[in-house]
C-alpha cells in the first residue's frame, strides 16, 4: 500500500513502486489472456448475459451489509489507534473505496485513497494508513480462518494440503500474538521501533478490550456477505451444483482476490475459479462464468460509492 492517493504524485514515486504496479497489472492481464486463449470469451459473456434484476437487487442488499461491516471494523480499529472515525463517515469512505477498487487496476487504490484521506482529515496520515492496513489484515485473518474450517468440513481440491497449510498459518498467527504480548514497545534500531509500533497497533487496534469482539463479528459478517454474493453469482451463471460443493470453491476464489494483481478486480479470481471448478468435477467455463458474474455484481453493489465520489468531488489516484 502506497501513498499515491492525495499524496506524492507519480513523478515523485520511487521507480521500484511504479515497476511493481505495472508488474501486478501485467500479471492480471496475463491471467485473463490465458483464460481467453484456453476457454474463449464465451464463459465471460455468457455469465454477464444471465444477470437479472433479482441478482442485482440481492447484490445491492448484501453490499450494504458487507460495506457497513467493513466500515464498522475500520471505525473500531481506528478508534483503538487513537484516530476518531464516526461510523457514517467510515461507511461513505468504504463505499467510495469499494467502487475505486472495482474500477481501477490493482484492486487496492480505493483503500489507499481512504487511508490517506482519513489520515489527513485526522491530522495523522501515518496512523490513518496503519488503521486501514490493520483492519484489512483483520478481515483477511478471519477469512482464512473461516476458509480453513469450511475447507476441512467439505470436500475440495485443496483438502489434502490443508493440514500442512493450517499448521503453518497457526504457527505464524501464534508468533504474531506472542510478539504482541512479549515484545518491548521501545528499542534503539529503526526496525525495532517499527516492529514495536506494529505490536502496539495490534494490541490497541485489534486485541483491545473494546475492539476485538466487534472486529471479529464485523469480519465474520463481511465474509458471510461475500460468500452469499458468490453463491448468488454461481446460481445466476447457471450452476446447479450443491451448496456443499460450491461453498469451498467460492472460498478459494475469495482467497485469490487477496492477490493485488488484477484488472478492475478481474484476474486471479477467475483463474482460481476456473481451476477449482474443473478440479472439483465441474467445468472451468462454469468457474469463469461464476467469477465474472461475481465481479459484475460487486461492481453494481459498489455504485453508491460512485455517488459519494461525485458528491464530494474527490481526487482519485491516477496510477498504481
Amino acid at each position: 500500500m502506497g501513498d499515491e492517493a492525495g499524496g506524492s504524485t507519480p513523478a515523485t514515486a520511487p521507480p521500484g513502486r511504479s515497476i511493481w504496479g505495472w508488474a501486478r497489472l501485467a500479471l492480471g492481464l496475463a491471467v485473463l489472456a490465458g483464460l481467453v486463449y484456453w476457454l474463449g470469451t464465451g464463459p465471460f459473456l455468457a455469465g454477464l448475459r444471465l444477470i437479472d434484476a433479482p441478482a442485482l437487487a440481492a447484490a445491492l442488499a448484501i453490499g450494504v451489509l458487507t460495506t457497513v461491516c467493513a466500515a464498522w471494523r475500520w471505525s473500531l480499529v481506528a478508534g483503538g489507534l487513537g484516530v476518531r472515525l464516526p461510523l457514517p463517515q467510515a461507511v461513505a469512505h468504504c463505499y467510495r473505496a469499494v467502487f475505486l477498487n472495482a474500477t481501477l487496476p490493482g484492486g487496492i487504490l480505493g483503500d489507499v485513497h481512504r487511508a490517506v484521506r482519513h489520515g489527513r482529515e485526522a491530522g495523522d496520515v501515518g496512523r490513518g494508513i496503519r488503521a486501514v492496513v490493520w483492519e484489512r489484515v483483520a478481515g483477511q485473518v478471519v477469512l482464512v480462518a473461516v476458509a480453513v474450517v469450511l475447507l476441512f468440513a467439505f470436500p475440495s481440491p485443496v483438502r489434502p494440503y490443508l493440514p500442512v497449510a493450517t499448521a503453518v498459518a497457526v504457527a505464524v498467527l501464534a508468533g504474531v500474538l506472542l510478539a504482541a504480548w512479549l515484545l518491548p514497545e521501545s528499542g534503539a534500531s529503526r526496525w525495532t521501533r517499527a516492529l514495536g509500533t506494529a505490536v502496539a497497533d495490534v494490541r490497541a487496534g485489534l486485541l483491545g478490550r473494546r475492539t476485538w469482539a466487534g472486529v471479529l463479528v464485523a469480519s465474520a459478517l463481511a465474509v458471510a456477505g461475500h460468500l452469499a454474493t458468490f453463491l448468488v453469482a454461481a446460481r445466476t451463471a447457471g450452476s446447479t451444483a450443491p451448496l456443499t460443493l460450491l461453498l469451498p470453491l467460492t472460498l478459494l476464489a475469495l482467497l485469490a482476490m487477496g492477490v493485488p494483481a488484477n484488472v478492475a478486480g478481474f484476474g486471479p479470481r477467475e483463474g482460481v475459479a476456473a481451476w477449482a471448478f474443473a478440479a472439483a468435477g465441474l467445468t472451468a467455463a462454469e468457474g469463469v462464468a461464476t467469477a465474472t458474474v461475481y465481479g459484475a455484481l460487486v461492481l453494481v453493489a459498489s455504485l453508491p460509492g460512485a455517488a459519494v465520489l461525485l458528491a464530494r468531488r474527490v481526487r482519485v489516484p491516477a496510477t498504481v
